[in-house]
């Protein structure tokens, strides 16, 4: 039986190499949050558990950027109205929130993209290797601000197709 795939982009992806997410505002707070449970042992949590973790570590994130205004704030265009508008569980989370998730774990978070000329998963970013360099929440980022949960690649690279 052929393996079932989907794809992103032009490339055909296995089922079993990433975890779709919802797009609803909080999809990289909820793929942190799934890939820790997952990490941990525990099964994947209900849609409405997802949510409400992925909320209270949204609500850790923005204290941790006020906990680290003076090291952060010079990224940010309006340092307080930042704060506020992050606390909406509708706002997108980015590079920034990456970072400061990988402060409120102490975990190293490593984000893959798929490279488009080569067919590859290749690393775009880590975070949180001042904690360990060792088995890293992985996320998988598309490129249009949303990110699943990266199921394993077990590498620098990895090949799709």
């Amino acid at each position: 039986m052929p393996k079932q795939e989907t794809w992103i982009g032009n490339f055909p992806v296995p089922l079993d190499t990433f975890l779709g997410i919802p797009g609803d505002g909080r999809c990289l707070f909820r793929s942190v949050i799934h890939d820790t449970w997952l990490r941990s042992g525990k099964q994947s949590p209900s849609d409405s558990c997802q949510k409400d973790l992925a909320d209270e570590l949204r609500a850790n994130v923005v204290d941790e950027f006020i906990k680290r205004r003076a090291d952060t704030e010079w990224f940010l265009e309006d340092f307080d109205n930042y704060v506020v508008q992050m606390r909406q569980p509708h706002i997108w989370g980015g590079e920034p929130e990456l970072l400061m998730c990988s402060h409120v774990l102490q975990t190293p978070i490593t984000v893959y993209m798929n490279d488009k000329n080569s067919g590859t998963l290749k690393i775009l970013s880590e975070y949180g290797q001042e904690y360990s360099k060792e088995n890293p929440i992985r996320v998988l980022y598309h490129g249009y601000g949303h990110y699943d949960v990266l199921m394993s690649p077990g590498k620098e690279e990895m090949t799709w197709g």
